[in-house]
């Protein structure tokens, strides 16, 4: 970690706390002006942050809230880049969550389905 009043890029705090794949994702969020510092909306990616600044950005399809707690010198693993940022963001409730798709027993014929398709004739299942 860095010392006490270090601040850093924007894009390179949010690559380290290990938001984004790679920093220049991150930068196109920042220039596309989707993140807020503090609540004010930056648009440049080199914007500084330091610890105790409250980050607002989209994430996936949830809105992301995140305070600053260290300035990370390396994009270590997960452990370690959850310890840069105290998460505010309100949990995700199961309802909003899309249920994945069932499958309905239709799709293609089998091999059986498929022989008594050609004795019986066209569009005859039985």
């Amino acid at each position: 970690m860095a010392a006490d009043g270090a601040k850093i890029r924007l894009d390179k705090w949010l690559w380290h706390a290990r938001f984004f794949k790679t920093r220049t994702l991150a930068a196109k969020e920042v220039s596309a002006g989707n993140v807020r510092v503090n609540g004010t909306r930056v648009a440049k990616p080199a914007h500084s942050v330091a610890p105790e600044d409250v980050l607002t950005f989209p994430q996936a399809r949830a809105v992301r809230v995140v305070r600053v707690l260290a300035i990370g010198t390396r994009r270590g693993p997960a452990p370690e880049a959850q310890a840069l940022y105290d998460d505010l963001s309100p949990p995700v409730s199961e309802e909003t969550v899309p249920a994945a798709p069932k499958y309905e027993g239709k799709g293609r014929p089998t091999k059986r389905d498929r022989r008594k398709l050609d004795l019986n004739g066209p569009g005859t299942l039985e």
